[in-house]
């Protein structure tokens, strides 16, 4: 894999969830992202990863240290978390139509969404991408 000079900051929204805590370990020593930002709910904001997360961490892999520390935001301070982040992988447990409200929120900011929801599968301008399949549905994203 390339080493790249600066790592991109990767904010994972819903990241104290099940899912949220796959992409912290998937993305825990990775040559290319680095987790600067967690977001979840209301519940958990405020408080450190390891805090937000105890008694409630699935992963077969201890909490990542570079993680454990990082101060959870609140999903939905959508301005704050896009301001601190190069883009969002989107793990949130919510309804659909706040899952497509919530990620349309930061699409406005500019700020590129990575999203394992289905809300958007049949949103025209939204690629569903599967690399070993589509990498031409990627073109999408110009538009």
């Amino acid at each position: 894999m390339k080493e790249f000079e600066k790592k991109f900051r990767v904010g994972i929204l819903g990241g104290t969830g099940m899912v949220g805590q796959r992409f912290i370990t998937i993305l825990d020593q990775h040559p290319w992202f680095q987790v600067t930002t967690i977001a979840a709910s209301k519940n958990s904001s405020g408080k450190t990863y390891e805090d937000a997360v105890s008694g409630r961490w699935k992963m077969d892999v201890p909490i990542p240290e570079s993680v454990k520390n990082i101060t959870v935001c609140d999903v939905t301070e959508v301005e704050k978390v896009a301001s601190e982040v190069d883009f969002v992988f989107s793990a949130v447990d919510m309804t659909k139509e706040e899952i497509k409200a919530i990620e349309e929120e930061y699409a406005k900011t500019e700020t590129p969404v990575v999203s394992n929801n289905s809300a958007h599968r049949w949103t025209p301008d939204v690629p569903m991408v599967v690399p070993e399949i589509n990498i031409d549905h990627f073109d999408v994203i110009e538009a």
